[in-house]
């Protein structure tokens, strides 16, 4: 059994600030029109949100790093972090074949005040 994994932390300020300056060509280069939904949804708290989805992001594309041919083969659109019926984030892959590759996945989501934290672990076919 081969096991990935990739982890992930940013301040969220850092995120809020990237939105305020970038406006919606960060929002829409980064995220998904469902991740957008999802974020802004959240009131005050969507900074928090979005940068939690950047962090899983960024564990997706750590995780997935020896499973690519370079580096840019997969984008950020590519990943979408959605929630289940309990509240619980899952990763759906969207225009790529990248989870032929990959048995199982799992992605752990957590933030605080100032920071967005993901891990992801991946059981490679």
């Amino acid at each position: 059994m081969n096991i990935l994994t990739g982890t992930d932390i940013i301040e969220i300020n850092r995120i809020k600030e990237s939105i305020e300056n970038l406006g919606e060509k960060f929002v829409k280069e980064i995220y998904t029109t469902n991740e957008i939904l999802y974020c802004e949804s959240k009131k005050k708290a969507k900074y928090q949100h979005y940068a939690a989805r950047f962090a899983a992001k960024e564990a997706i594309f750590k995780a997935i790093s020896k499973l690519l041919k370079e580096k840019f083969e997969i984008s950020w659109q590519n990943a979408e972090i959605l929630n289940d019926q309990n509240g619980k984030p899952y990763i759906k892959f969207i225009n790529t074949n990248i989870q032929e590759k990959i048995e199982d996945i799992d992605i752990s989501i957590s933030h605080c005040k100032n920071y967005a934290i993901a891990n992801v672990v991946i059981i490679k076919k």
